[in-house]
């Protein structure tokens, strides 16, 4: 009897180590610690060689579980045979790097007295990194002129900064737009004054009392638009402005711009000392108030002023990027709607007037010119990748180089070899090399190619359908891990947020997610419904008026078409998952279908009347439904496409997530439909995240990333697999 014991625990011990070794094929949750992302390549001009940024998780040295992200510089050698090298190991990390036109020398930011500041490295002649700007509010985004004697970046102000500053403001000007300070007529307020702190005393004594309260931050006096942030609320004002400074250690800079006017994309006009760069259309408006209503100036060397090129009421111009001989500039322009699509277009900087649109319905990011000026590269998220485009300028053809299939990142082309970043379904990010035309592609690195290559991953079917309004829609479906043929499995449906964000083979952000789900025995699918990014400006917008029922149907029909597809798929057993605009239409769906089991809404919003107010993406209602809470048009609109007004109907458990300080969404919307389905005696847990924001899945606190992602399949496992 006892040998037989044994055996049975011989047998049972060997039973219960078989999973565990089989397990260490999969993906688990602990690998998205391993993950290390490249980007912001920079090639030398020559194309002998690349620097790039590398982000990697680290622990965090005092405190187990948790774990920090940290960004460093590497240098990798285009000579097909070298390895990566690291350039900087400061534990406060370094990024922007920018290569000297002689490739020579790296600038790049590093934080020094707690403010970013522009470092320099000599690749030739070695030794340490040699500080190059003591900005007092730090510096930012080096770039190299094409003498490679100066360096242009950037750095911040507020207005009363820019008030006392002789360079920025030297007549002592007040800004022209209102600070919309009640009970002012002009912005006097921002004037430096002498008065004693005195709570007791004038006016004027009172006021120097209060604006110190503020200082000490002990009240927070908030009089403009845009006053939440992604954490917190704030009555700060920023406005950026461009410097120029000689590549000499010592060296002082000397401001580009000046006054009251934010500039961004700031690029030099060949050694001329002359500048383009882009700024509010309307400089009299408030920064708040200026919105897409963007344009394209060009800024001359030892002038105050600034010559409109491109730029129009309602429209914003911008994205632009001059040839390198100064040649061409190439654009994007479009209204300044938010469900709108900005169009490419390119024209000789002799005559912007004769403009040459270039027909393509995507968005475009990420322009860059051969330095024979005869091609423009630049991606674009399309039908589930980022895909890599070429436009020759001669004969505007518009070449696709790679794959819906996989994601171009950051990258450059530079004397023939193209360098960019890659995701695809093998490996969530390396560096590769190839030719012009994205050809003969060769793998720079093994940031996470060595451990992702011993797992086994899932790989996603592609699959479409035409929807009620003849919109196609595409879908993917991933089997288990350990999918075996015969058994059912258990299947999520994953909803994207934005709503304009688009999912597919080569999207980033939800590799590891996708992977570790399937890893746990559970299939995906997932969908691009009408109003995605990625598919023109037409699908873009077919949820205008329509944020619930429309993407709905679209999202359950991709999983009803799976379901038959794919018999594999347990349609007893389904799950439901997603954040932000899909925490919204999860809201939506389980107040209108019960197929599912359980579900997980994060950080989404479930009363749009209220929305308008508690979050910074508060522009959403007009651009979407056409007014205000106030109208009553637009409010009854808001009345039927309100999650909160179904909630009576929702009977499937639900866990919710949001971060405290998400004030993107706003964190009470989650309190409101948690509250109401507790009081209605439903099945409902909700998790907030201490000092979370909205970005708390993709650049959050690492041990919440996870402990989101755990709790989910937990709380799925309570109803699923009992």
């Amino acid at each position: 009897m006892t040998s037989i014991r044994l055996l049975l625990i011989c047998i049972l011990l060997a039973a219960s180590q078989l999973p565990a070794a089989a397990q260490s094929n999969l993906i688990q949750l602990t690998d998205m610690l391993k993950i290390k992302q490249p980007g912001s390549v920079d090639v030398s001009a020559d194309g002998s060689k690349v620097v790039y940024t590398v982000t990697s998780i680290v622990p965090d040295e005092k405190t187990k579980w948790e774990y920090n992200y940290q960004t460093q510089i590497w240098l990798q050698q285009l000579d097909g045979k070298s390895q990566p090298r690291q350039l900087t190991t400061a534990k406060e990390g370094a990024s922007s790097p920018s290569l000297s036109p002689d490739g020579q020398t790296l600038a790049f930011v590093r934080v020094a007295d707690m403010k970013p500041q522009i470092f320099l490295l000599s690749l030739s002649g070695g030794g340490e990194p040699v500080q190059l700007t003591r900005m007092p509010n730090g510096a930012g985004n080096p770039q190299w002129s094409p003498d490679g004697k100066r360096i242009l970046f950037y750095s911040s102000y507020s207005p009363q900064d820019i008030v006392k500053d002789s360079l920025l403001n030297p007549g002592k000007k007040l800004p022209t737009w209102s600070l919309e300070k009640p009970g002012f007529a002009g912005n006097e307020q921002l004037l430096p004054s002498n008065a004693s702190l005195n709570p007791d005393g004038s006016i004027a004594e009172v006021r120097a009392w209060l604006e110190q309260n503020e200082k000490d931050n002990k009240a927070k006096v908030i009089s403009k638009l845009n006053f939440q942030q992604e954490s917190s609320t704030s009555s700060a004002i920023s406005i950026a402005h461009a410097f120029v400074i000689d590549a000499i250690p010592g060296a002082v800079a000397q401001n580009i711009s000046a006054g009251f006017m934010s500039v961004s994309n700031v690029q030099f006009i060949g050694n001329s000392g002359d500048v383009l760069l882009e700024a509010a259309f309307n400089p009299g408006l408030h920064p708040d108030r200026v919105q897409q209503e963007t344009a394209i100036y060009r800024k001359y060397a030892g002038s105050a002023m600034y010559q409109m090129l491109l730029g129009a009421a309602d429209s914003g111009f911008g994205g632009s990027s001059l040839s390198p001989n100064g040649t061409w500039l190439a654009y994007s322009y479009g209204k300044t709607s938010f469900v709108s699509q900005r169009k490419l277009a390119i024209a000789k900087t002799g005559d912007l007037s004769k403009r040459i649109s270039i027909p393509f319905d995507r968005n475009i990011s990420q322009m860059d010119w051969t330095a024979d000026e005869q091609y423009l590269y630049f991606t674009s998220q399309s039908n589930g990748g980022v895909v890599l485009y070429r436009l020759h300028i001669a004969s505007k053809k518009l070449e696709q180089l790679t794959t819906f299939n996989e994601g171009v990142g950051s990258f450059e082309e530079e004397a023939g070899k193209l360098v960019f970043v890659k995701t695809d379904i093998s490996n969530p990010f390396e560096l590769y090399q190839a030719d012009a035309v994205a050809k003969n592609q060769q793998r720079l690195s093994s940031f996470n190619h060595d451990w992702v290559s011993k797992k086994t991953l899932s790989i996603p079917e592609k699959r479409s359908f035409k929807n009620e309004k003849g919109l196609e829609v595409e879908y993917w479906v991933m089997k288990p891990a350990n999918w075996e043929p015969g058994k059912k499995y258990p299947t999520i449906l994953e909803i994207h947020g934005g709503p304009t964000a688009m999912w597919g083979p080569g999207e980033n952000s939800m590799w590891h997610e996708f992977q570790y789900y399937c890893a746990k025995g559970y299939g995906v699918v997932y969908s691009n419904p009408r109003g995605s990014g990625g598919y023109g400006e037409a699908f873009m917008q077919a949820n205008i008026n329509d944020w619930g029922n429309g993407p709905m149907n679209d999202v359950l029909t991709a999983l009803d078409k799976s379901a038959k597809e794919f018999s594999w798929i347990d349609t007893s057993k389904l799950a439901v998952t997603g954040g932000s605009y899909a925490g919204y239409l999860i809201g939506y769906m389980l107040g209108h279908d019960q197929r599912f089991k359980a579900a997980c809404a994060q950080r989404g919003v479930y009363d749009l009347r209220t929305f308008f107010g508690e979050g910074n993406a508060w522009r959403l209602v007009p651009n979407y439904f056409g007014g205000y809470p106030w109208q009553k048009a637009t409010y009854d609109v808001l009345e039927r496409e309100s999650p909160i007004n179904y909630v009576q109907n929702v009977t499937t458990p639900l866990i919710i997530f949001h971060g405290e300080n998400d004030l993107r969404t706003g964190v009470i919307q989650s309190e409101q439909f948690y509250k109401s389905l507790k009081v209605l005696g439903r099945t409902v847990e909700y998790v907030r995240h201490p000092g979370a924001t909205h970005e708390i899945t993709r650049s959050g606190n690492n041990r919440q990333r996870m402990d989101q992602m755990l709790r989910t399949w937990e709380f799925f496992e309570r109803f699923i697999n009992r």
